[in-house]
């Protein structure tokens, strides 16, 4: 690039030129040379006006700072409104886990009246002024303490739920056979091997051959063994006294010490033992006594619970 500088009163010119390298070079001085230019500016003018105490400077260092604090006023109100907003909705839900707190109790058997730690609360909206950050932080500090009581609460349903779910797992109301029919019935009846009248100590479920028989409730095995009278036989101790028997099988799967659940395959339906034909012997003992155990099968129904007689 080619620059021609003329003077008049000399009557005489000078060409300048400047090649790219240059002209970069020449740019960015003049740059840096009004930035340094800008900055000696700001601090004579508004740095020194300021303290020094210059009426329109300091006007306008006022009206700077002033819309400063503004803004950042008017941002933290916007956050506390929404952290506000969102402090409501807790309240609204924690009413809710109180309403559900409390139709749960009942089943847990849970007096509803000691969970009712917050009161329902509603009315017409009157708008007012907004929260403060105290205010706010007593209000999360309140709903701290309220979840805190509700979840130990809800801990102890939980607990008295599942304790009742164990023990409805440990009666004997599932039906041990699935594809037989009833044969003879707990009671008095007519021996068929002497023709005497003798006590039959259980439920007869007559199937074939061959099909399962499964635990009535959970529990632990106590008797896997062959019995002269019962045959191939299997006893389920399932706590509190409680104790089912399958008789007269034609082969058993468990063994003495297995853990076993709610309708696991135990053993086979067959005739082994004192028996005429195959069937399952189903009895249920409390503390020894011989049981109906048409009492717990029906318990499964819908219905009064069963009541355990001892004889």
């Amino acid at each position: 690039m080619h620059f021609i500088i003329t003077d008049a009163w000399l009557a005489r010119s000078r060409a300048i030129h400047l090649s790219g390298t240059r002209l970069v070079l020449a740019f960015f001085g003049l740059s840096l040379a009004l930035m340094l230019l800008a900055a000696s500016l700001y601090h004579w003018v508004f740095l020194k006006g300021a303290r020094e105490g210059w009426p329109v400077v300091g006007t306008l260092v006022r009206l700077v700072v002033k819309d400063e604090f503004e803004q950042r006023d008017r941002f933290m109100r916007e956050n506390l409104d929404a952290m506000a907003r969102r402090v409501g909705e807790m309240q609204a839900k924690l009413v809710q886990l109180e309403a559900l707190g409390e139709r749960v109790s009942g089943l847990a058997g849970v007096n509803p009246n000691d969970i009712k730690v917050n009161a329902g609360r509603g009315g017409m909206l009157v708008e007012g002024r907004s929260l403060t950050m105290e205010e706010l932080q007593a209000t999360l500090a309140d709903l701290e303490r309220l979840s805190g009581t509700k979840s130990d609460l809800l801990t102890v349903m939980e607990s008295r739920l599942f304790d009742q779910r164990i023990k409805k797992m440990m009666i004997p109301t599932q039906q041990p056979v699935k594809a037989g029919h009833l044969g003879s019935s707990f009671g008095w009846r007519i021996d068929p091997f002497n023709g005497r009248s003798a006590l039959h100590t259980g439920l007869d479920f007559q199937a074939d051959p061959g099909t399962p028989i499964q635990a009535a409730a959970g529990g632990v095995v106590v008797t896997s063994e062959y019995h002269f009278a019962y045959g191939n036989m299997v006893e389920i101790d399932h706590g509190n006294d409680l104790v089912t028997r399958y008789a007269h099988a034609s082969r058993l799967l468990v063994n003495k010490g297995d853990i076993v659940r709610r309708g696991q395959h135990i053993g086979d339906v067959g005739s082994t033992g004192r028996s005429t034909g195959p069937h399952l012997h189903f009895e249920v003992l409390v503390q020894g006594v011989p049981q109906d155990p048409q009492r717990f099968l029906a318990a499964a129904q819908p219905g009064p619970p069963a009541q355990l007689v001892r004889r």
